[in-house]
């Protein structure tokens, strides 16, 4: 029996999957799968139980793929779901495990830049010393900054680069351009990371993303953002055990050529919210899953 798969809809055609993920649900029935569909905004501002109303009762065990959600909004999500007999394939625990970076880094210490946080509130800036101190357990020299989600690396110099982590005057400059432009958008807290250099094609990092079921690496495509990628192979022999560590169902790493040679990751991610390059094939996720 194939697996059901949760979308967001449409939220000016509310019969509809989101425009954004149409050509992925499609692939989706086409492989014999069944789609239902999640409001969205509803979600977000904390109607789970109408975010849930078109899903069909007792669907079983179900995938969601759609836009990012807090971590607190996808167990609300999961809960709601429940009293209509349909179980998240991926847990509450599992999702904000993988989404979030104070979940994922301890198993990928090794394989990932050095990094440390602080939990804080959208809008709440920590002083200067206490990022000083933060930094402090860093490596010498620059970093970046972003919280534990995402960061803001299309503003490169003005919300995410750090020349040099022990300038405390640049170092708080950047944070807090860094918390202002992510209002109330800032999820958990400020994440501190040491900058690694990564090789590159014409100006843009070699970047590919990698999407790991039950342990396993089942399709390689490019980052998102990324002009390349697609052809490059990433060495995994390193990271497969960090992925198998962490214990997440269904998960994406994306990896870097760092410029000594190795391959890195840059940041890990929950299946269900990363996002498919365009040039990506829908059908391969599709079937991935769906399920045989």
């Amino acid at each position: 029996m194939s697996t059901p798969v949760l979308y967001c809809r449409d939220s000016l055609n509310p019969r509809r999957v989101d425009e954004h993920f149409t050509l992925e649900a499609r692939e989706v029935r086409a492989c014999g799968g069944t789609v239902a569909l999640i409001d969205h905004d509803a979600l977000l501002h904390g109607d789970a139980q109408q975010a849930v109303a078109q899903v069909p009762a007792g669907l079983g065990s179900a995938w969601y793929r759609g836009w990012m959600i807090p971590s607190d909004r996808y167990a609300a999500l999961a809960e709601a779901l429940s009293r209509h007999g349909t179980e998240l394939l991926v847990t509450p625990e599992q999702y904000r495990t993988a989404h979030e970076l104070p979940g994922w880094y301890a198993p990928f210490v090794d394989v990932t830049p050095a990094s440390v946080w602080h939990p804080t509130k959208p809008g709440e800036m920590l002083i200067a010393d206490d990022l000083t101190a933060l930094a402090e357990l860093l490596p010498p020299g620059p970093g970046i900054v972003k919280d534990y989600v995402k960061s803001r690396k299309h503003e490169w110099e003005q919300a995410c680069f750090i020349p040099d982590l022990a300038n405390a005057v640049e170092l708080t400059r950047v944070v807090q351009h860094f918390v202002e432009l992510q209002e109330e958008f800032l999820a958990g807290g400020i994440v501190l990371r040491a900058f690694e250099a990564f090789s590159r094609l014409e100006s843009v990092a070699a970047e590919v993303r990698v999407w790991w079921l039950d342990g396993e690496p089942r399709l390689l495509t490019p980052h998102p953002d990324s002009l390349f990628g697609r052809g490059l192979v990433p060495d995994l022999d390193h990271i497969e055990p960090a992925v198998r560590r962490l214990g997440c169902r269904f998960v994406t790493t994306d990896v870097a050529l760092r410029s000594d040679g190795v391959w890195r990751v840059i940041e890990v991610g929950d299946g269900q919210v990363s996002d498919l390059h365009q040039s990506a094939s829908r059908g391969e996720l599709a079937a991935l899953l769906v399920g045989p």
